[in-house]
């Protein structure tokens, strides 16, 4: 691969800022300054130095955000901030949400530019685990909890999928879910006669929210978290 282009894959910068750098000395390849951007190396093997970090090229890349309220999971958009305004500019025509979360929900998104396991994950037949943290206007009793994990009438052709609820107090519950439905949590609450004050989602294919992160965060996932979900 030549290693402007190499280089603009590895996130480093844009290809004509790239270029600067390679003609300035300031990359290195192995250990040896490279300073022709045209230049062809072994994209595999290859230690690319510059201001003192090592980066290795990766052909797909994961992260993670810790989504604020009032953004939109979008590549862009003219009029509101998205996902894609506090990542790294370079990810915005490569990357994807692997699945939405409303302007108003909180929480865990996953980012990648491997479109087959996006697609696989987000088709109905893998049931994947979506948990959220949900605080309700009020109590949920025996009978609201077995409607909700049972499959609940939303409006649609067929009720929910099974789900589970885990009861931390009175006005917050954990809801995992394995569908994507327009705004599903809070018309399944609504179904039982109950409203979502808040909403955030804490794992997505068995993949957690870093407590760590900050709203607004990113990072990348760890290997660990990369093998879970090519493993769903």
């Amino acid at each position: 691969m030549r290693l402007d282009k190499l280089l603009g894959e590895l996130n480093i910068g844009t290809r004509s800022e790239v270029k600067k750098l390679i003609t300035k000395g300031r990359i290195s390849v192995n250990g040896s300054i490279v300073t022709k951007p045209d230049e062809k190396v072994d994209e595999e093997s290859a230690l690319i130095t510059y201001e003192g970090r090592e980066y290795r090229y990766k052909k797909f890349s994961f992260y993670m955000l810790n989504k604020p309220e009032g953004i939109l999971t979008a590549n862009t958009d003219s009029d509101t901030p998205t996902i894609m305004d506090l990542l790294p500019k370079e990810l915005r025509n490569t990357h994807f949400s692997i699945g939405r979360l409303d302007k108003d929900t909180t929480g865990l998104i996953i980012v990648c530019n491997d479109g087959e396991l996006v697609h696989r994950l987000l088709s109905p037949k893998k049931h994947v685990d979506k948990k959220y943290l949900v605080t309700i206007e009020k109590p949920l009793n025996d009978t609201d909890i077995k409607t909700l994990e049972n499959g609940v009438d939303i409006g649609e052709k067929n009720l929910t999928a099974q789900s589970k609820v885990e009861i931390i107090d009175e006005n917050n519950i954990y809801l995992t879910i394995h569908e994507g439905k327009f705004h599903q949590i809070k018309r399944m609450l609504k179904a039982v006669d109950n409203n979502v004050l808040a909403l955030k989602r804490i794992s997505l294919g068995g993949v957690s929210l870093d407590r760590n992160l900050q709203s607004g965060q990113y990072r990348e996932l760890t290997d660990q978290e990369i093998k879970t979900l090519y493993e769903n």
